[in-house]
C-alpha cells in the first residue's frame, strides 16, 4: 500500500501543486478506480483483460502515454497534474478534475489489473461460504486502507506545500513531480 506507484504519486503530485483538497479529491478518484477494478474481478472481466495480451498491452501503452502527457503538460506549465486549483492552499477551484484524472490514472494503469487478479483471488476460500461476497468484502477492504494512506499522504503534502509556497519551492516541487510521471509512464511503456 504505501511503495509509491502512479496513483500514489499522483495523489502527491495534485496535493503538492494545487493544495490538500485536490490531493484528497484525488485519493477520491483513485480510489474509484480501484473500486471499479474490483468489481471487475468479481465479474471476471480482469480475467480476460489479463489473459488477452493485445488487449492488456493497449491498456498498458495507453496509461503510459497518459502518466508521459501529464508529466509534458506538467513541465510546460500546462494543466498537466489535474489543475484543480490554482495554487497551493487556495480556496476554489474545480475538484472534479482531479477526481476524474486520479480515476483515468487508476484506470489506464495495467498493474492494477494483474494485482486485483493475482492478489484478491488467493484470499478466497469456496468452503467458508460465497466466493462473490468474499471478493467484494476483500475489496472494500482493499479500497478503504488504499483511500486512508492516499488521502493522509494527499493530506500532508498539501500542508507541506503550503508551507512552502513560495514560488522557488513551487517550481520545483512542480517539475519533480513532471518528471516523475514521464519517468513512470516510460517505466510502464518499457513494461
Amino acid at each position: 500500500m504505501v511503495t509509491p506507484g502512479p496513483d500514489m504519486m499522483f495523489v502527491l503530485a495534485n496535493a503538492a501543486r494545487y493544495g490538500t483538497r485536490a490531493g484528497i479529491v484525488a485519493a477520491l478518484g483513485v480510489a474509484a478506480g480501484e473500486a471499479v477494478h474490483i468489481a471487475a474481478v468479481v465479474y471476471g472481466l480482469a480475467a480476460v483483460i489479463s489473459a488477452s495480451p493485445v488487449l492488456f498491452t493497449v491498456i498498458r501503452w495507453a496509461g503510459a502515454a497518459y502518466l508521459i502527457v501529464l508529466g509534458v503538460r506538467a513541465l510546460r506549465g500546462t494543466s498537466g497534474l489535474g489543475a484543480a486549483e490554482p495554487a497551493p492552499g487556495a480556496r476554489g477551484g474545480r475538484g472534479g478534475r482531479a477526481f476524474l484524472r486520479g480515476l483515468v490514472s487508476n484506470l489506464l494503469n495495467p498493474k492494477m489489473i494483474l494485482f486485483s487478479v493475482a492478489f484478491l483471488p488467493q484470499f478466497v476460500d469456496p468452503a467458508v461460504g460465497d466466493t462473490t461476497a468474499q471478493l467484494v468484502l476483500l475489496g472494500a477492504l482493499f479500497v478503504a486502507v488504499q483511500l486512508v494512506v492516499d488521502i493522509a499522504l494527499g493530506a500532508g503534502a498539501g500542508r507541506l506545500a503550503a508551507r512552502l509556497a513560495d514560488g522557488r519551492w513551487s517550481r520545483r516541487i512542480n517539475r519533480i513531480c513532471a518528471v516523475a510521471f514521464v519517468a513512470l509512464g516510460l517505466r510502464l511503456a518499457a513494461g
